[in-house]
């Protein structure tokens, strides 16, 4: 179960580059790059709401530590790639890469690695309550 939830978090990549590729060529020139930032941050976040809320219906995790799990095995994936891809492969100084985390200067990627850690459990949990209210 929680090998496939591995290998999911590769679709959450693509739908990351499927997202930074909008915003680069799509509203990104018509408006500042922090405002296209912003921006980008919360359509990735919907993005990725909406990739969970479709895994966990194909394969849902059966307990709250389960779904914590993975959104911590995503979280480890993820900021490993940014800063193993980042640095390593794009030859981006760690400062530039550490930038994107600065909420006081508006950068917004913290809320989406907390969407990331958060957003398994916060499906789960739906998706539980959802099972348990009574058929209308």
């Amino acid at each position: 179960m929680l090998l496939r939830y591995f290998y999911a978090w590769f679709g959450m990549l693509l739908i990351a580059f499927a997202n930074g590729t909008l915003r680069q060529l799509g509203y990104g020139p018509f408006m500042g790059e922090l405002l296209a930032h912003q921006l980008s941050s919360f359509t990735l976040i919907i993005f990725f709401v909406l990739y969970f809320s479709t895994l966990h219906r194909r394969w849902p995790v059966s307990t709250e530590r389960e779904a914590w799990f993975v959104g911590i095995l995503w979280l480890i994936l993820t900021v490993g790639f940014e800063f193993g891809f980042g640095h390593f492969v794009s030859n981006n100084p760690w400062s530039k890469l550490l930038h994107d985390y600065n909420v006081v200067e508006g950068r917004l990627w913290s809320l989406v690695l907390l969407a990331i850690l958060v957003g398994p459990w916060l499906i789960h949990r739906w998706q539980r309550r959802h099972d348990a209210s009574p058929a209308r």
